[in-house]
């Protein structure tokens, strides 16, 4: 087998890993895979840019899903994807223009925290009123900066603040998937036009994987042991982010 079909299998498993996780707890798609592609030595714009510009496509595909199945609040979602698309903008320019030798521990350090973060919401006990409204601009512009500049984040700072603060339900789930999908675009696209070099055979590979998942995902996001799922991707999130951190101190 070439090393580039390799590399596209590759992808598709982790893309389908990765997609499986985001649509069942609303977050773990970027963390994950940009985890992996780090510690495979991927630099991180490259990496965040392959990262987003597959889940325009399997956020779009995912988002569907949940809007299908009644997963989807308009108010969450609008609030979300327009703030969240003014922050994903401001960073990409971060990301593209800051030196890898010191992008590289800082993301893998940030993506640590992100990890932990994911494992916090696995064990802390949730109250039962929502997050206020008027905070969820605020959440999704950091949330959106946060995820381009790490190639992942978006999951862990959104979903995670929602689920801290509030009720975890699929609702909130499926509001976050579809507005991420409009986060996502304005990621791909800013990145693209600076890098001008993508990697299109492995966005092929997680788009690919992606999208067998998503309609999986969202069908069985209600039934699928969450405290399980989340204890395992923060996990995987923290191992693969310290590995990387250590790699780059070294």
């Amino acid at each position: 087998m070439s090393s580039d079909l390799q590399l596209f299998w590759v992808c598709l498993g982790i893309g389908f890993g990765a997609q499986f996780v985001a649509g069942c707890l609303g977050m773990g798609y970027s963390v994950t895979i940009s985890s992996v592609l780090l510690s495979m030595g991927i630099s991180p714009s490259v990496a965040s840019a392959s990262v987003h510009t597959s889940e325009v496509v399997n956020r779009l595909l995912s988002g569907l899903a949940h809007y299908r199945y009644g997963n989807v609040e308009t108010r969450t979602f609008k609030l979300l994807a327009l703030y969240g698309m003014a922050g994903a903008f401001i960073g990409a320019f971060v990301v593209v223009h800051t030196p890898v030798s010191l992008m590289r521990p800082l993301v893998a350090a940030g993506l640590l925290v992100m990890g932990l973060r994911i494992l916090r919401s696995a064990f802390r006990q949730l109250p039962q009123a929502f997050v206020q409204r008027t905070r969820l601009g605020l959440l999704g512009f950091v949330g959106g900066f946060v995820d381009v500049i790490g190639g992942g984040g978006w999951g862990p700072v959104v979903t995670a603040t929602l689920i801290l603060q509030g009720k975890a339900t699929n609702l909130v789930v499926g509001s976050i998937n579809f507005a991420k999908f409009f986060v996502a675009v304005v990621e791909s696209a800013t990145l693209l036009l600076l890098l001008k070099s993508p990697n299109w055979l492995m966005i092929a590979g997680l788009i690919a994987g992606g999208a067998v998942a998503a309609p999986i995902a969202a069908y069985t996001c209600a039934y699928v042991p969450k405290r399980l799922l989340t204890i395992l991707v923060g996990s995987l999130v923290c191992l693969l982010s310290l590995r990387t951190l250590l790699r780059s101190l070294g």
